[in-house]
């Protein structure tokens, strides 16, 4: 009797264990280009690197970057679609994975390319419409935007800056601020976040020039949150910024992310630091298709560690899984997501040999199951 109980609770043991190691991987895609229904769900092993398809949305018109909801049951989406871009809200069940349409709204600014949530709202950031929408969450998914910021100006490039390009919204670590990328302007806006009120809920405090023609993208803190790094798409800058808590950017260093020898097409993409904070992982496109991983020092400066090839064309998103042991880049334009084992120690990437093809995979994010 004995026996058997202590052989059921070493199966039990090794069932909870197989679990934890279990995450699910999120995938918002492009649907315009190829077959795809729009949001898929894998389960994902953090200690294999095996993934397995458990589920899709209904069809959805190209939900391409996705945020997840703190209480892990809603997801929210862009759609991308020109003038008839909207935003969307899913109810989500990670167990089973199933992804259920709740309902959406006008994105109020064409091509909207990324967005945030938090308790009460969620914030888009609109390309080609070159402004901000800003959405309260509802028991029915979101209402109509509530607060629309345009954005004004040109920049230097006359092909890519003819006006503004809002790329990326961005909360600051303690949620008083959300910073927002413009490519069209070279500025990153820093607004005062108010989620409670009701048509003002970003204000603007200030901004931040960045270089001419150097089309600020995607950013992201410092595990501290003492620093903020920014890629620019147009010409691979990268750029750090020392951050204070009131708010405000001060310019540490700039570097570029190409390599010396480098010649042809770049169009930086994706910016991520590793769960432990001592790495960040940069994307480039069009012709480089690389990631470059660089060490974090203590004083905020990074240093380069290699530049790899990610094995695909279009590596638009790209995300670590959170026990650090895999990265995870998605192609859009080869179809595929190129899993590499991540060396917690170095920073350095190895291909697994794994893949998941699926049809133009743009944003990618884990939640727990």
């Amino acid at each position: 009797m004995k026996r058997t109980y202590i052989l059921l609770l070493v199966a039990f043991a090794v069932t909870n264990l197989k679990a934890q190691n279990k995450v699910n991987l999120l995938v918002g895609t492009y649907t315009n280009s190829c077959d795809s229904k729009g949001i898929y769900v894998y389960e994902f092993d953090t200690n294999s690197g095996e993934s397995k398809l458990k589920n899709t949305s209904e069809s959805s018109v190209s939900p391409s970057y996705l945020s997840v909801s703190a209480d892990n049951k809603f997801i929210y989406a862009v759609n991308e679609s020109g003038a008839e871009s909207t935003v969307s809200a899913f109810g989500y069940v990670p167990a089973s994975g199933k992804v259920t349409f709740l309902n959406k709204q006008k994105a109020m600014g064409a091509d909207p390319c990324y967005l945030i949530n938090d308790g009460e709202n969620v914030i888009t950031a609109n390309y080609s419409g070159g402004n901000i929408s800003v959405f309260k969450k509802t028991a029915e998914g979101i209402s109509e935007a509530k607060q629309v910021i345009q954005h004004t100006g040109k920049g230097v490039n006359p092909q890519r800056q003819e006006g503004a390009h809002v790329h990326m919204v961005y909360f600051s670590p303690d949620k008083k601020y959300v910073l927002s990328n413009d490519l069209g302007l070279d500025k990153v806006f820093i607004y005062n976040y108010n989620p409670t009120s009701k048509d003002k809920v970003l204000t603007l405090k200030g901004s931040v020039d960045v270089k001419a023609g150097s089309g600020p993208r995607h950013l992201t803190f410092s595990k501290d949150g003492k620093f903020v790094y920014l890629i620019q798409e147009l010409d691979a800058t990268l750029t750090t910024f020392g951050y204070d808590k009131d708010g405000s950017l001060k310019l540490i260093a700039e570097t570029n992310i190409l390599a010396k020898d480098f010649k042809g097409g770049t169009g930086a993409a994706a910016i991520k630091i590793s769960p432990d904070g001592k790495f960040l992982y940069v994307s480039d496109r069009v012709d480089a298709n690389n990631i470059s991983v660089y060490k974090i020092l203590k004083n905020g400066k990074i240093e380069l560690v290699e530049q790899v090839s990610t094995l695909g064309k279009g590596p638009r998103d790209f995300s670590i899984d959170p026990t650090g042991k895999f990265l995870l880049v998605g192609h859009q334009y080869t179809n595929n997501i190129v899993v590499f084992k991540r060396d917690k120690v170095t920073g350095k990437l190895t291909d697994t040999g794994k893949r998941i093809e699926l049809c133009a995979p743009v944003g990618l994010v884990f939640t727990k199951i």
